[in-house]
């Protein structure tokens, strides 16, 4: 958690073939120059190891935030907008043509990717680069949370785990903001989007999905359990020796609304991918609708363990063993007594390890989506709990069918705020009144002549260094 998506990427494309300006005669060539610094950057991106792309994610939020103003202002001037309180005048010239491969649509064929689209219209490129952006975001914020999940370094303290926390929290909603305006300015088109990656329900399902995980993280920060789960499998952690691990009151009954809410979140983010399949649009990648479906249990789960701890704290231990139980069912989990130490059990611990053995590599950790740290909670909880009632109070077990029929509602701590794009610098547009010294240097000839200078679409001066390691963009 959060999902890890794999950002675009982009062929070269030079604005000067396709736009002219009178008022702004360098404005095409200075779009051109950022737009590719930003199409090395996403190259050079998906290039490294998994474990090396987070250190490189500052790199990538710099090349989206240098061209985005320039890309907006011609996409202004089009309509002869004005920027910065000057007036903007932008030609078109001839039809333009850009290629971006998808990321969360499905392949075709296992191991092999998603072919580059066609696009014929300047807002489809604002659609990709600003989706890129909130990718980004997102993976800002599983950078964020990495060293809170890690087994192989030593705990956070206090204060770091709430800085990290806060962080991430503020990229999911960054990113949720970014794909609600995408969400919103989709509807003005009149035609349907060419791939599953632009579409208006996509951003609206991923603007649930980030506030679905945004929502989760205020749970997650005052709740101690994932930590002791941690703790358990952390080698570094030698805290142990020196007290037991404390567990605070929590504010359970509130714990579970917020995580009702994050489940109603994602679920509707889901239904929304769905739709998008069945009506022939294409299908979304699995991966990312598996996901979405973890964390919908997950978060179910979870607020079942609350309304538990709610029922333990008010002396009511059978009904808190069978809130415990019903997180279970949340999860897919059939009793042991049922499973003895089989097949099925042998392979949950397998998923565990696993994970974990993931997150020390720090590659494609999270995609069960917290349902292996849930599940490993509520079995500790439930072996406790169950101890104490049988040996001590001895207390009726209710059917976990009637505890679930009466869940409360969601609540809600999180808005997705509006975003605001950024604008260019006065100054920047002033400077772009003057004529360009060579409008042609940025233009990068045909697509057919650029794979002949190119080998897996690296230059030729650097083929032996990425030699074999087949097409990446």
């Amino acid at each position: 958690m959060p999902f890890q998506f794999s950002l675009p990427t982009t062929s070269s494309f030079a604005f000067s073939q396709y736009f002219s300006s009178d008022s702004h005669p360098s404005l095409p060539l200075a779009a051109s120059t950022y737009r590719g610094v930003l199409r090395d950057t996403l190259k050079k991106h998906k290039r490294l190891p998994p474990a090396e792309q987070s250190a490189h994610l500052s790199s990538v939020l710099t090349g989206l935030e240098n061209y985005i103003p320039y890309l907006l202002a011609v996409d202004h001037g089009l309509s002869n907008g004005s920027v910065a309180g000057q007036p903007l005048d932008i030609v078109l010239k001839s039809t333009p043509c850009l290629e971006w491969r998808p990321t969360i649509s499905n392949k075709p064929l296992s191991g092999r990717e998603v072919a580059r689209l066609n696009l014929k219209s300047l807002e489809y490129e604002i659609y990709f680069v600003l989706s890129t952006l909130a990718y980004t975001h997102t993976l800002f914020s599983r950078a964020a949370l990495y060293p809170l999940y890690s087994t192989s370094t030593s705990p956070l303290d206090h204060q770091q785990r709430m800085l990290a926390i806060t962080t991430a929290t503020k990229h999911l909603l960054t990113a949720g903001s970014i794909h609600e305006y995408l969400s919103t300015r989709s509807e003005q088109l009149p035609m349907s989007a060419p791939c599953i990656d632009i579409s208006q329900a996509s951003f609206k399902a991923l603007a649930s999905l980030a506030l679905a995980e945004a929502t989760l993280l205020a749970v997650f920060k005052d709740d101690p359990y994932p930590s002791v789960v941690s703790q358990d499998r952390n080698k570094s952690d030698k805290e142990w020796m020196i007290k037991a691990t404390e567990i605070p009151k929590v504010r359970a009954h509130l714990f579970a609304r917020l995580c009702l809410a994050a489940a109603e979140h994602a679920a509707n983010g889901l239904s929304l991918l769905n739709s998008v399949s069945s009506n022939g649009q294409g299908k979304v990648n699995p991966e990312l609708l598996n996901y979405m479906d973890k964390l919908i249990k997950s978060s179910r789960a979870r607020s079942c363990r609350f309304l538990g701890i709610d029922a333990e704290i008010s002396g009511q231990l059978g009904t808190a063993v069978a809130w415990l139980q019903a997180g279970l069912h949340q999860l897919r989990h059939t009793p042991e007594d049922q499973l003895g130490k089989g097949i099925r059990r042998i392979k949950r611990d397998w998923d565990g390890k696993r994970e974990d053995r993931r997150m020390e590599k720090d590659t494609q950790w999270g995609a069960d989506a917290g349902k292996i740290d849930e599940r490993r909670i509520l079995e500790m909880l439930e072996k406790k709990w169950t101890k104490t009632n049988d040996t001590i109070n001895v207390q009726k077990i209710p059917a976990i069918g009637t505890l679930i029929s009466s869940m409360p509602s969601g609540r809600e701590i999180h808005s997705i705020k509006l975003y605001s794009p950024p604008k260019i610098e006065y100054s920047a547009l002033v400077a772009l009144k003057a004529v360009p010294s060579n409008d042609g240097l940025e233009e990068p000839g045909s697509p057919d002549e650029q794979d002949r200078q190119t080998v897996d679409g690296a230059p030729l001066s650097i083929d032996a260094e990425y030699s074999g390691r087949g097409s990446y963009f």
